[in-house]
């Protein structure tokens, strides 16, 4: 199962969120907002992994994360088969604010 840690307040946790609804035996979304150990595992991950290096240099979060089966980690939607915010096929930011499904 991948784990997907990120926000609702988030527009690419949240895009990402709706792709995997109904499919919770191949994913795990994990709100890191929800609880303190949800924040605390996340927080963990990002100080510890490599793959966030690029987000701290610009002063990103580094959500979503998506953490493989065999624990490696990345932060691109399409290496676990899913759909990036703003690609083709993607809702725009303005779909998202305005409550669109999927966005």
């Amino acid at each position: 199962m991948i784990k997907i840690y990120g926000l609702p307040t988030c527009p690419y946790c949240d895009y990402v969120h709706e792709q995997v609804k109904g499919r919770e035996s191949e994913f795990e979304y994990i709100n890191i907002g929800e609880h303190v150990r949800n924040m605390k595992a996340f927080m963990h991950l990002r100080d510890s992994n490599p793959a966030f290096d690029h987000s701290k240099e610009v002063g990103d979060i580094g959500i979503p994360a998506f953490v493989r089966e065999d624990g490696s980690i990345t932060l691109d939607p399409a290496d676990v088969g899913l759909v990036e915010f703003g690609k083709p096929n993607a809702c725009s930011v303005e779909d998202h604010r305005s409550g669109k499904k999927g966005c």
